[in-house]
């Protein structure tokens, strides 16, 4: 097989891989693992052939000699989606995975090679009907509309039916109770009805479940780059160290198509990969990470505060950092969310690139997240018009993409706000704006900024007239990244005034690490004591 997912591995990495690994041999027809598995390992393949199959048996990839098979699962621990079968007589390695996950760890070359492959066949996998998680329910149903958004956030191989609706030509099928809570089916065949997004989670293996009570020494409330960055310069310093995140890890982040302009990375890389690279980087130093457990309450201490999860769990901690980012803001019009998740979205991921295809396609927004959706979705076959309510785009958005746009022949409307959407059953029409145009749209992509995530916080740290945290001198704190709170701190697009570019997120995390080691002596002294450093 020809393309990014058929990478091979050399004879060097073979060779290490061998050293850690166990060879085993498999006849034609053999499944080395199959849909619903909890678990598989790494297999580098020696000599002959394995096709990856959908459920429906059909053929996804091929692998050969010096291949390799597995997906971004095998790291994170999820459901298996696919099922893996010998097509010619195989001799292959098998490598346990967490023996796999610290050679990554290990060896920088293997890690490059491999973690860009496993990313890739996920984007694949998201991209083929009838693959992963099937969701059962009306359109018009908010949980349905919930469990459809975190499958996006989490970028899960989903597919969804509508009961209301016709798939094979017959008339629509008639609603009534069993239509109106919906249905999860895993891979594997077990149902869900109606989850949680924590307990669909935890289902597909996503995740670390915690206790009802834990004690740590830095809980990291989200799990963007800011907080990923203090997860690893805090564990890698002997902190033991805890990220909760209420949605998925890598935040908003993670669901860039390309970051061009983050250091270190002239080709750009994907924001899956980024953080996907960020969360292992994390696990390495031993930092636990755990999703989606959304916070409800801080409460302040002396010497410990207390952030209070969802499900009763809370967390006792010396330091906290809030990394919790902020939320995408929606439209101002009304009907909004009839659209939203069938024709309106907040991420272009590829199941949206493959509907938009050959459409007319609206993006609103006149930073660097909308203009790199509008051109990825205009490479994809897509027409599109980017939409902004200024008069000049440089404003807000940084050269290299303003030259892209003209470049990819992505139109743009300065001074345009939406003030009207149009369409049935939720699929999209037509917008009008505020000055009258009426433009013929079929999807709509915003990206309008963000308000903090913040509400659940009230009173207990100082934050300003928008929600952001204050820190610093604003808030009366003598460390610059301090809240009005002793021990606690505040990092990335949460903290008013910061910066809002993820290398600038990952720097304010790690610096975060540097001012609970000033300013928490004895934690500092006892664990440089454990790692043989300072005395206690």
């Amino acid at each position: 097989m020809t393309g990014p997912v058929s990478r091979v591995l050399s004879s060097a990495q073979l060779t290490l891989l061998d050293e850690h690994g166990e060879q085993r041999s498999a006849e034609v027809g053999e499944t080395l693992y199959q849909i619903g598995d909890e678990t598989y390992p790494f297999i580098a393949i020696i000599e002959g052939e394995a096709a990856v199959l959908d459920g429906a048996g059909q053929e996804i990839a091929r692998h050969g000699a010096s291949g390799f098979l597995g997906e971004i699962n095998l790291l994170s621990g999820q459901t298996v989606f696919v099922t893996a079968v010998v097509t010619q007589p195989l001799r292959y390695i098998a490598v346990d995975r967490e023996v796999f996950r610290r050679l990554l760890y290990e060896d920088s070359s293997l890690s490059d090679l491999v973690l860009s492959a496993l990313v890739e066949r996920r984007e694949l996998l998201q991209q083929r009907p009838g693959i992963g998680v099937e969701i059962v329910g009306v359109r018009d149903s908010a949980d349905t509309r919930r469990l459809l958004d975190f499958a996006r956030s989490q970028k899960l191989p989903h597919s969804w039916i509508d009961p209301a609706q016709s798939h094979d030509g017959a008339a629509p099928a008639t609603t009534g109770a069993s239509t109106d809570t919906p249905l999860v089916r895993l891979p594997g065949g077990a149902e869900l009805r109606n989850p949680s997004n924590g307990e669909l989670s935890r289902a597909l293996g996503i995740g670390r479940a915690l206790a009802p009570h834990e004690e740590v020494d830095l809980v990291i409330v989200g799990g963007g780059p800011a907080g990923l960055g203090a997860a690893v310069y805090g564990a890698s310093e002997g902190l033991a160290t805890l990220i909760v995140e209420s949605t998925v890890i890598g935040g908003q982040a993670g669901t860039s198509r390309r970051i061009e302009n983050y250091l270190g990375f002239p080709a750009g890389i994907s924001g899956l990969e980024l953080t996907s690279r960020a969360a292992s980087q994390a696990r390495k130093f031993h930092a636990r990470i755990a999703s989606p457990y959304r916070a409800r309450v801080l409460e302040p201490g002396t010497g410990r505060h207390v952030v209070r999860l969802e499900e009763g769990i809370e967390v006792s901690a010396r330091a906290v950092l809030l990394a919790t980012g902020a939320e995408y803001r929606r439209l101002p019009v009304d009907g909004l969310d009839r659209y939203e998740g069938i024709s309106v979205f907040y991420a272009a991921g590829p199941l949206e690139g493959q509907l938009c295809a050959g459409q007319r396609v609206g993006v609103v927004g006149g930073g660097n997240s909308a203009a790199q959706a509008a051109i990825w979705l205009t490479r994809g076959g897509a027409l599109v018009t980017l939409l902004h309510r200024r008069a000049d785009l440089r404003e807000t958005m940084s050269q290299y993409l303003v030259e892209d746009l003209e470049r990819y022949g992505v139109a743009v409307r300065d001074r345009s706000e939406i003030a009207d959407l149009h369409g049935e059953g939720g699929q999209l029409q037509a917008v009008t704006l505020a000055d009258g145009a009426k433009l013929p749209l079929s999807f709509l992509f915003l990206f309008l900024g963000a308000a903090p995530c913040t509400d659940w916080l009230g009173d207990v740290v100082a934050r300003d007239n928008d929600g952001f945290i204050l820190t610093g001198p604003d808030a009366g704190a003598d460390g610059l990244l301090e809240t009005s709170v002793p021990g606690v701190y505040a990092a990335g697009d949460v903290r008013a005034g910061s910066i809002k570019r993820c290398a600038t997120a990952v720097g304010e995390g790690g610096a975060v690490v540097a001012f609970v080691h000033e300013h928490q002596e004895p934690l500092v002294s006892r664990h440089a004591s454990r790692a043989g450093g300072l005395p206690a």
